[in-house]
């Protein structure tokens, strides 16, 4: 955690001369960006390993369907299937765990003391929404959040159409019994893209950049990897909260 806190810290030196009185809130969200980037790998094993299981899917269900009263037959035709495919059970989630640290250490670095003492315009990194709302929600400080607000709404706004025409894309018909309240789940899925604006409102304003620089990211990443791809998990909604 200090040598992150420590690299944030030189950055903004090094950004001072460009940045001024806000280097430290650039030095975020650049390192943020290089974190992303050097953990940019993982995401495109996950999204191979999704494609994976995602063309598996058909087989897997037929198979699912000829072996439902044989558990142990079905486990073995899965095994092979997979072997045969070259495609491991757990292609795709075991990248994205991967990533979870890097995720949680970032996040609790920028929510912690560390940050205080700066400022992005007239909004300390260390306060909350609350403090800026204690002197009014266009106060200097009160619009810089309404900015962040404002591209939170733009990228959460693209995320929902995609995973409302990822959910659209999915086939009714996989030769299994319907997920007890999937149909809720999906209705309430697309709407998850928008948790980042809370998010954003009760954590301090330096996290709060972490979090909108994160999600931005994710959400754009994972359209150019899964562009054309229909079968991307509708569960990446989650992400919007880094």
């Amino acid at each position: 955690m200090s040598v992150f806190a420590t690299l944030v810290e030189r950055l903004a030196d090094l950004l001072q001369p460009l940045f001024a009185t806000t280097a430290t809130a650039a030095a975020i969200v650049l390192f943020t960006m290089a974190i992303r980037l050097a953990i940019h790998p993982l995401s495109r094993a996950a999204a191979r390993g999704q494609k994976a299981r995602t063309r598996l899917a058909p087989q897997l269900a037929e198979l699912r369907t000829r072996h439902a009263k044989d558990p142990e037959r079905l486990k073995k035709a899965v095994t092979e299937l997979h072997a045969k495919e070259k495609v491991s059970p757990f292609a795709g989630c075991l990248p994205s765990l991967l990533q979870a640290p890097a995720f949680f250490l970032m996040y609790h670095l920028f929510s912690g003391d560390r940050m205080a003492g700066h400022s992005l315009f007239a909004a300390p990194l260390g306060d909350h929404y609350a403090d800026a709302l204690a002197d009014g929600p266009f106060s200097p400080a009160g619009l810089v959040y309404l900015v962040l607000f404002a591209v939170v709404l733009v990228v959460a706004g693209f995320n929902y159409r995609r995973t409302k025409a990822q959910l659209a894309a999915q086939p009714l018909d996989t030769g299994l019994p319907p997920t007890p309240g999937a149909e809720t789940i999906n209705k309430v899925m697309p709407l998850l893209s928008f948790a980042t604006l809370i998010t954003v409102a009760v954590v301090p304003l330096a996290a709060a950049l972490y979090v909108v620089t994160s999600t931005t990211w994710t959400v754009f990443e994972r359209a150019l990897l899964y562009r054309g791809h229909a079968g991307e998990p509708a569960t990446e909604a989650l992400a919007t909260r880094a």
